[in-house]
């Protein structure tokens, strides 16, 4: 846009065309010189509008020097009246403007305004133009519409009116930014960003009520502002999302918007640090990029939302670990993905560590998601309290905990042949879930067998520590065969599984009546506390034994299945081998070999999880090989 001013002196105007007019500029090319070049110029103010006068005085901004006339320049710049007044010389020919916004270029056009000169203003200079009009004091109290008011009228009236000439005009206040926020420039584009993204959300409602009938793209008409908003720094771009949200902007828009910036800004970090066990690249991270990580992570919306996908989570967690973000950064992110951890995949546990001499994988961080997640379940739990709650093993919150058993299982087996893995954080993984976590503990009885095969040093009191979270009632045939025969194991826990399996195989020949005659001990086992107990105590003791009752049914379940399968060929194997002298250690040694989760080709090599690992789509077919 073209803003034509009137000249200063209309009877001073001559024939020359507006682009053959520029200000005079002389730079001082030896600063060091004792005797200060003499200013020339080629095409000058003097020349054009006063031909009889010539300049008086050198105006220096920045090393740049300009030679004018006071005459023009006091009557509209109230900082040049006040400066010429206080040097109280009539004769004054230097004079130096110190922190000009803008430097040379803005105080060119502010002279040519001074001069009724045309020139033109636009998003790329009007920031500047603005501060240094209200530096040089150019307001209405000098001259009638002096390029204060015109300058706030071009905001007002041009900017303000477009989404995108508010992020260009940001974008140009960066190198000036304390003094744009401080005339109120910052200000004004940032509301007017929100309200022009609040109006096209609204338009965009209207288009789908509208074309509710036909397809529509609602990506492009709710987020086609979210790559213009990627260019401004981060303290720009918070004010923004800040206001945004306030005027009520959606969720998912300003979501989409987070992860574009952080994907735009962020990019590499990290790289040369993943799996490099040998750590011998060095980190090298700027302060910015931990600034950006940690102010985008205070933008995103509250924990329970399950709009941010989970892998943009994780995603920001290693980057934080990488950029040695603030505990409190790193700690939002955790409890984000604790509340959604039943969500989460393998792939995402396995965070690698750039700790020199520690394990492959970080698990001080999946330890503390851990914790998280439980104080979750504790949590709702207790809000939980009302007697007409079902709570317990049916309840949304058990069913989420049955699932991570699940997944930190496999997480566990994972890392378990790690040899850098210390024992004292591998069993803190182990034991930070409660026993109803797990239905079965073939799971588990897997990754203790990997531990202990891949760290053959450990000692017997820690191998025992290891042996005694598998409860033996919770395993299944195959792995009680596998543990009988497994010399890995503290000699102990075989005799607990031979004990178990005797148990298990007469409760078989007896039928699915012994079942329920278990679970009716357990019911009269249970009883009521004999101490006085207030109704909220004992509604809580009555849950926890609802709880493991029903822990008991669903595994009793999962055990009935299997048995009912052997049952038929157990018995007609024993009345057809029973003069054959077979003892129940032979019965059960049957089937040593490949069962279930267990089986599978024996390799000799140790493969470095998340090394060139292929896709799990056949992660259940993947088996182990005990040896």
């Amino acid at each position: 846009m073209v803003v034509l001013f009137d000249l200063w002196i209309k009877t001073c105007t001559v024939g020359a065309s507006a682009s053959e007019v520029t200000a005079t500029t002389m730079v001082q090319s030896d600063h060091n010189s004792s005797t200060p070049p003499t200013p020339t110029f080629c095409n000058s103010f003097t020349n054009r509008i006063f031909k009889d006068v010539a300049g008086d005085i050198t105006i220096t901004v920045d090393g740049v020097s300009f030679l004018l006339h006071k005459f023009p320049l006091v009557s509209q710049s109230g900082k040049i009246r006040k400066l010429v007044a206080e040097a109280k010389d009539p004769n004054l020919s230097q004079l130096e403007l110190i922190n000009l916004p803008g430097g040379p270029e803005s105080f060119k056009l502010a002279a040519k305004f001074c001069y009724g000169m045309n020139f033109e203003i636009t998003t790329g200079n009007i920031s500047h133009l603005y501060c240094a009009a209200d530096f040089l004091e150019m307001t209405d109290d000098y001259r009638d519409e002096n390029l204060v008011t015109c300058t706030e009228a071009y905001l007002n009236e041009v900017v303000t009116q477009s989404l995108e000439r508010c992020v260009e005009v940001l974008c140009s206040c960066e190198t000036i930014l304390p003094v744009a926020d401080n005339v109120g420039i910052i200000d004004k584009c940032v509301d007017a960003i929100a309200k022009n993204a609040c109006k096209e959300q609204l338009l965009a409602g209207l288009s789908r009520l509208e074309c509710a009938s036909g397809p529509i793209d609602t990506e492009r008409c709710l987020d086609w502002w979210i790559e213009d908003l990627s260019g401004l720094n981060i303290d720009l771009y918070q004010r923004v999302i800040l206001v945004m949200v306030n005027r009520g902007i959606r969720q998912d828009s300003v979501i989409a918007s987070i992860m574009h910036y952080a994907h735009t800004s962020l990019k590499g970090i990290g790289k040369s640090q993943i799996w490099n066990p040998a750590r011998t690249t060095p980190v090298t991270v700027e302060t910015g990029q931990r600034v950006i990580l940690e102010t985008l992570v205070s933008l995103l919306p509250t924990e329970k939302s399950s709009s941010v996908p989970i892998d943009f989570l994780f995603g920001m967690l290693r980057m934080a670990i990488i950029v040695d973000s603030s505990l409190a950064c790193r700690v939002a992110l955790e409890r984000r993905i604790a509340v959604r951890l039943e969500m989460v995949s393998l792939d995402d546990l396995l965070i690698p560590s750039v700790q020199n001499g520690d394990s492959l994988f970080d698990v001080d961080t999946i330890h503390r998601i851990l914790i998280h997640f439980m104080e979750i379940i504790e949590q709702e739990d207790d809000e939980d309290c009302g007697y007409e709650s079902e709570g317990g093993i049916g309840s949304p919150s058990h069913a989420s905990l049955l699932k991570v058993g699940r997944l930190i299982d496999a997480y566990l087996a994972e890392i378990a042949p790690d040899p850098y893995l210390s024992f004292h954080k591998f069993v803190a993984l182990i034991e930070i879930l409660p026993d109803y976590a797990r239905v079965i503990d073939d799971g588990l009885y897997r990754v203790v067998d990997i531990y202990l095969k891949a760290h053959p040093m450990l000692t017997e009191n820690e191998r025992k520590k290891l042996c005694k979270f598998i409860d033996c009632e919770k395993l299944s045939q195959e792995a009680c065969n596998h543990a009988a025969q497994n010399d890995r194991l503290p000699a102990h826990m075989a005799v607990r599984v031979l004990y178990f399996e005797q148990l298990r195989l007469k409760s078989a020949i007896a039928g699915p009546s012994a079942l329920s005659g278990n679970i009716s001990q357990k019911v009269c086992n249970s009883g009521a506390p004999s101490a006085p107990m207030s109704p909220r105590d004992t509604y809580a003791s009555v849950r926890r034994e609802n709880r493991d009752l029903k822990l008991e049914i669903s595994r009793m379940r999962v055990r009935l299945s299997d048995l009912e399968k052997e049952q038929v060929c157990m018995k007609q194997g024993i009345m057809d081998k029973s003069g054959n002298g077979k003892t129940f250690l032979t019965s059960i040694s049957r089937g040593i070999g490949k069962f279930g989760i267990f089986g599978g080709p024996a390799s000799g090599k140790q493969h470095k999880s998340g090394t060139g690992r292929k896709s799990r789509s056949s992660s259940k077919k993947r088996g182990y090989s005990f040896s």
